[in-house]
């Protein structure tokens, strides 16, 4: 992957102040000493079979790049890939109008879009935001002595496994997308609260994003999987082999960087490994400060306000993330 994005370095001037060095989730171009601009796009394929739900869903996932920047969102153009024939003109009209409320409710302002042919539907958004040059939160900057907070439970992917298999009750359906559905608006105010570092769970699961901030940041992250949130049924899902291919490739990829303590089923290390769609921002917070922000993420009304770990020093040739 190195080797293919090698060649764009010569198009990064000083003013993009996050590019793709430290995967982080959205890049950033500082346009003056106070202002600089967020640019993400993400898009994905169906996770519900409601249309308009999964409007909402791809675009809350969409946006969230944006808040785990610290950033505000500004504006959105649609991403739509679906087949020539075979899908109804009014499905699409529900994808859009799932993801129109969406950004009305995150005040962010949808100009347009593009779409293309596509074997199956895809949708998404790119996003503009905004956000202050010296207040950007990057997934790379975690400190040793910092705590963790993850801001949403953990098991979407296994759920919509699940669900595939009518495995999930309604209430369990209803708590999986209030999950993928809700804003992760708390990132604007992150910083202002004492945070050091944000990323959002997404695609490569708890494990391959909490590894990309310990490596970025060149620090040692402990997570204590007993703190963590779950959706219902979480790990009897995955246990019962309610997962996808991003979970054995998530797995594949953090290796030997990642350790499990001994107690931990496989259907929590299933977990670990889940992609999540739409998922919380984990958080690296001072440990002064982290009173306040939970306090802030209660009044923000974020789905889970729980401290999961620390950040310490990273020693040695051992593993750059633990779960205990």
């Amino acid at each position: 992957m190195s080797q293919i994005l090698e060649p764009i370095q010569a198009a990064a001037p000083a003013d993009l102040l996050v590019g793709f060095d430290t995967a982080d989730d959205a890049g950033v171009y500082r346009l003056n000493d106070d202002q600089a601009i967020i640019s993400t796009a993400d898009f994905i394929t169906p996770v519900v079979d409601d249309a308009f739900t999964f409007g909402r869903i791809a675009a809350a996932n969409s946006i969230s790049d944006v808040y785990a920047m610290g950033g505000t969102p500004m504006m959105a153009l649609n991403l739509l890939g679906f087949p020539p024939v075979g899908l109804p003109n009014n499905v699409l009209g529900e994808i859009l109008s799932g993801a129109g409320a969406v950004c009305a409710e995150a005040g962010c302002a949808v100009a347009g879009g593009h779409t293309v042919r596509d074997d199956e539907v895809k949708f998404g958004l790119s996003v503009t935001g905004t956000v202050h040059p010296e207040k950007i939160l990057r997934n790379s900057t975690a400190q040793p002595g910092d705590k963790l907070i993850l801001t949403k439970p953990l098991g979407t992917g296994a759920l919509v496994a699940a669900i595939k298999k009518n495995r999930v009750n309604q209430a369990g359906y209803e708590a999986l997308v209030t999950c993928m559905t809700t804003l992760n608006k708390c990132g604007m105010r992150l910083f202002e609260f004492g945070a050091t570092a944000c990323t959002d769970v997404t695609g490569f699961g708890l494990s391959g994003h909490a590894l990309e901030m310990a490596k970025g940041s060149r620090a040692h992250l402990v997570i204590e999987t007993s703190a963590l949130p779950l959706l219902p049924e979480a790990v009897e899902l995955c246990s019962e082999g309610f997962t996808c291919g991003g979970t054995q490739a998530n797995a594949s990829f953090t290796g030997e960087a990642v350790a499990y303590n001994d107690s931990l089923s496989e259907g929590m290390i299933g977990l670990l490994n889940d992609p999540q769609t739409s998922g919380g921002l984990l958080v690296a917070v001072k440990a002064e400060m982290l009173d306040d922000m939970l306090k802030m993420l209660l009044e923000e009304k974020a789905l889970a306000t729980s401290l999961v770990g620390k950040v310490v020093e990273h020693t040695g040739d051992g593993p750059w993330l633990s779960f205990s």
